[in-house]
């Protein structure tokens, strides 16, 4: 049999353990209920809205949002000496000199090519004026001309008309060059001579000569609207222009003597036109010779 005291002790480590117990229990319940929420009843919110009394002032409109200020752009930085200079270089004007007048021996052959409105006598007319009227310089001074030109038989000036002009100054120096030209030879054919010449006095225009060896070729009709109409007599289409008509085996024979060999450069100038109107591809080849033969 265990002592008394041994006993006493015994008992008093299992009150100690049970109540050690029990404040454990209790703590947690506590805990538990301290996080729990109580139950929460349905309620009915209901808002009311009263629109202001009609005495009542509008309520003052907000401020206006005061605007930024510009912000001052920094000075620019002064310029270099090179960009200086390149803005203070003066840039000097483009100029082109007047082409020389035809020789005799041109004027010679202009006199007697009847072919294609008397091409030879129209260029070399359109060339001596431009070569009267001096240097043509980059400027205010520079413009194109056209007038519409009727040449007696006997080689006499007998009618200029103005078409239009860019530069009355140049239409003005035009006019004075023609009416100090030279004597010219009679007319190819015989008849007056009318046809109609653009002359540019720019240093940025050339006076190309003409080429020849399409001359004897039927050229294609001019193109001409139909549906003019003077306004005063019955409306009507007017007949397309008919065609030239073919040449025989001996006027082709009498043509071609006619035509003379191209120079180098109306053979250069033919392929620069041929190059700015078709491109590369159609620099070469009879289509486009044919096509800037035309002049």
């Amino acid at each position: 049999m265990p002592s008394t005291p041994f006993l006493r002790a015994l008992a008093a480590l299992l009150v100690l353990s049970l109540h050690a117990v029990l404040l454990l229990a209790m703590h947690g319940a506590l805990h538990d209920f301290g996080r729990r929420k109580p139950p929460q009843p349905d309620r009915l919110v209901i808002q009311l809205s009263l629109p202001p009394p009609e005495d009542a002032a509008p309520p003052p409109p907000p401020p206006p949002k005061p605007r930024p200020r510009p912000q001052a752009r920094p000075p620019e930085p002064p310029p270099t000496p090179l960009q200086s200079a390149v803005a203070v270089a003066p840039h000097p004007p483009a100029s082109q000199a007047a082409p020389p007048p035809p020789t005799a021996e041109e004027w010679a052959f202009a006199a007697k090519y009847t072919l294609r409105n008397s091409k030879g006598y129209r260029h070399s007319w359109g060339q001596q004026v431009r070569s009267m009227m001096g240097t043509a310089v980059e400027g205010p001074e520079q413009g194109v001309v056209r007038f519409r030109i009727e040449i007696a038989p006997d080689g006499r000036l007998t009618r200029v008309d103005t078409l239009w002009t860019t530069s009355p100054a140049v239409e003005q120096r035009a006019r004075k060059a023609i009416a100090a030209l030279p004597p010219l030879p009679p007319t190819p054919t015989g008849k007056p001579l009318v046809f109609e010449r653009t002359i540019s006095f720019s240093p940025f225009a050339n006076d190309d000569p003409p080429t020849y060896d399409h001359d004897c070729l039927p050229q294609p009709p001019a193109f001409r609207n139909p549906f003019v109409w003077d306004g005063k007599s019955p409306q009507m289409r007017q007949p397309p222009p008919e065609p030239e008509p073919a040449m025989t085996a001996q006027e082709m024979e009498d043509c071609l003597r006619q035509l003379p060999q191209n120079s180098i450069d109306a053979e250069a100038a033919r392929d620069r036109r041929a190059m700015e109107r078709w491109g590369w591809s159609g620099s070469t080849g009879p289509g486009a010779a044919a096509a800037a033969g035309q002049k």
